[in-house]
C-alpha cells in the first residue's frame, strides 16, 4: 500500500460548468503531484462497475446515469498521506455541508452534483485507478 498515491475524478458537472481549470488549479496548490491523467467518457455500463461498491443503494441508478452523461478527468495523484489530504480538500459528500474553500463546496450543487470523486482509502485508490490506468501509463 502506498501512501503517497490516490485517485481523484472530476466529474460531468464540472465539465458542464466549465470548471475544471479551477478543480485542477485548487489540487494542484494543495501540492498534489500529477502521475496519471486523462479525460474519458463512461458508458451507464462502465460506470456501474465502478461503482459496483454500491451497487443497491439507492442513489447507484442516479450516480450511473450522471456519471455517464458526460467526461470525466481521472487522475492518480500523489503527496504525503494522499487519500486523508484529497478528502479533506474535496469536503463532504454534500456541498451544503462541506466546509468553506473546499472543491465540493465552491464547485458542488448537490450528492450527486458534486464536483469530483476521491478514494476513501488507499485499498480503493488502487482499485479505482487501475480501472483507468495501465501501470505504464502512471509514473
Amino acid at each position: 500500500m502506498n501512501t503517497r498515491f490516490t485517485f481523484c475524478m472530476i466529474k460531468p458537472d464540472a465539465f458542464k460548468s466549465d470548471t475544471v481549470s479551477d478543480i485542477l488549479l485548487d489540487i494542484l496548490k494543495a501540492g498534489f503531484k500529477i502521475r496519471g491523467i486523462k479525460i474519458t467518457m463512461l458508458t451507464k455500463s462502465k460506470a456501474e462497475q465502478f461503482y459496483d461498491i454500491h451497487q443497491g443503494k439507492e442513489f447507484f441508478d442516479r450516480l450511473t446515469t450522471f456519471m455517464s452523461s458526460g467526461p470525466v478527468m481521472a487522475m492518480v495523484l500523489e503527496r504525503p498521506d494522499a487519500v486523508e489530504s484529497m478528502r479533506k480538500l474535496i469536503g463532504k459528500t454534500d456541498p451544503a455541508q462541506a466546509e468553506e474553500g473546499t472543491i465540493r463546496k465552491k464547485f458542488g450543487s448537490d450528492t450527486t452534483h458534486n464536483a469530483v470523486h476521491a478514494a476513501d482509502s488507499y485499498e480503493n485508490a488502487e482499485r479505482e485507478w487501475s480501472f483507468f490506468f495501465s501501470k505504464r501509463e502512471i509514473y
